[in-house]
């Protein structure tokens, strides 16, 4: 069921970026998919699996024993894929104005690498935040809660008082370990958050951070 209400005030929004400010979800499946074809490995098991890790997390794991040089190459062979093919890529409805009124107060954290996340949120249109949290700047991704805790420590506030914007379990996961209260924008998987909308239309922004749900 999609939350109606007020919550808040917060004094930052945290966003993940596949399936929460942007729908890259044909991308995604094109990538994985193509990987699994060229290691050997059934595709439906890697996208059940591969949803907001990092890559080389995912990777990783479908090739346990595998040498550090060999999970590099794969890493930069899915990079590559992923950097070159933007196709179906568009902001998920109302995170515009969401985003414009969160101005300064707003960061991202995503399991991506910089080049995807980046090539990604412009082919949506939508801007670059300050605080800008991708797989390199942490050692652990999601579900720990490292890169959340980053993005709230450089904005200078408390992961209590942040709301994450999360779809995917292991993101949702995240968000929970650090503290931040979550919202989960539906779409990729079942809901398990307690808040739950399908995009922004009907968000808005107060001016003390508060967040209005409402269609």
């Amino acid at each position: 069921m999609e939350f109606t209400g007020r919550l808040g005030p917060f004094q930052a929004f945290l966003f993940d970026m596949d399936g929460t400010i942007l729908t890259s979800i044909a991308a995604v499946d094109r990538a994985w998919r193509a990987w699994a074809a060229r290691v050997g490995t059934d595709p439906e098991t890697v996208m059940a699996y591969m949803h907001g890790r990092r890559a080389r997390d995912t990777i990783t794991h479908f090739m346990p024993g595998a040498s550090a040089q060999a999970i590099d190459a794969e890493a930069l062979w899915l990079d590559d894929y992923e950097a070159g093919d933007i196709g179906g890529i568009a902001p998920i409805a109302g995170i515009e104005a969401v985003l414009e009124a969160a101005r300064g107060r707003w960061a991202l954290v995503t399991s991506a690498t910089p080049r995807v996340a980046a090539s990604r949120v412009r082919a949506a249109g939508l801007p670059l935040p300050e605080v800008f949290i991708t797989s390199a700047d942490v050692t652990r991704g999601k579900p720990d809660p490292m890169g959340y805790l980053l993005a709230a420590s450089r904005m200078g506030v408390d992961p209590a008082a942040c709301m994450v914007f999360e779809d995917a379990h292991a993101g949702i996961a995240a968000g929970r370990a650090s503290g931040a209260v979550v919202m989960q924008i539906l779409g990729t998987e079942a809901q398990v958050a307690d808040h739950a909308i399908r995009d922004y239309a009907g968000v808005s922004v107060t001016v003390d951070g508060g967040l209005w749900f409402g269609k």
